[in-house]
Order: C-alpha cells, then structure tokens, then sequence
C-alpha cells in the first residue's frame, strides 16, 4: 500500500516541478518586462499560456530522463537537496542540446559568441527550479516507503 502511496506522491511531484519549471521559464523569457504586464487581461493570458506551454515542453522532452532519476533516487534512497538540483539542471541541459534548441551563431570579428547562451542559462535554470520543487514534495522522502516501521514495544 505504501507503494502505490508513493507513487501518487511522485506523480502529484512531477506535475508541481512540471508547473513550477514553466513559470521560471515563463520568467526567464519575457524578462525585465514582466513588471510591465500589469492589470492587461491578455498580458496575463499570454504569460499563462506561455507557462503551460513551457511546461509541456519540458515534460514531453525530459520524461524518460527524469523517469530514469526518479526511479534510480528511490532505488537509492537519495535525498539530498542538492543532488536534485544539479540533477535538474543536467537533466535540462542534456535534453536541451539532445532536441537540438541550440542557437547557431554566425562568426564575427568584433565580438565573439558567448560561452553560454541566454537560452542555456535558462534551460539550466528551469532544472534547477525543477529539481527543487520536485525536492520539496517527493524526494526528501525518496525511498522511505522501503523502511520497515517497527511496532511499538510495551513496557
């Protein structure tokens, strides 16, 4: 019974990080202009719809590697808050240069291309906010459910 607890858990997890990581990505792409929306109804819809669509992006691309960690952490029972952060952030990275969103720049002679683009920079931070959330419900409790409970003793 605890599995299947856990696995609503993990599921109810992934759903939060998933919302969470579209809201920073939202963020992160409208910028310095997020101030500016104001009460404007389709400001707001706009930026909403630009979360959901972050969100879906980033669960269609990255499912089978956060599968693949979230199974590997409860087999291990990691729970390390900062092992879910750099998870997060190596997750979205690998899958961001694996789906090939990459920016190719053109050479120029009076300024070179930076080392790390915008787009890499929020990609890294949208795993980040992703590990960290996901942290939060489900994986300070990674693999506790395995524990045995020991009946309390009577004196």
């Amino acid at each position: 019974m605890a599995f299947i607890g856990r696995i609503v858990v993990i599921t109810f997890a992934l759903f939060m990080a998933t919302m969470a990581g579209g809201i920073a990505a939202a963020i992160a792409l409208f910028g310095v202009e997020v101030h500016a929306i104001g009460p404007d109804p389709v400001g707001h819809a706009f930026f909403w719809g630009t979360a959901v669509i972050a969100s879906g992006v980033t669960l269609a691309i990255g499912f089978l590697p956060v599968l693949i960690a979230v199974v590997l952490a409860e087999a291990f029972s990691i729970r390390s808050f900062l092992m879910y952060a750099a998870a997060g952030a190596g997750i979205l990275m690998l899958v961001y240069y694996g789906a090939g969103f990459t920016s190719i720049y053109e050479e120029s002679i009076d300024h070179p291309p930076p080392l790390i683009s915008r787009e890499t920079e929020i990609a890294a931070a949208v795993g980040v906010v992703f590990g960290m959330t996901y942290w939060v419900i489900a994986g300070r409790n990674a693999g506790r459910w395995r524990e045995r409970l020991t009946p309390p003793t009577s004196a």
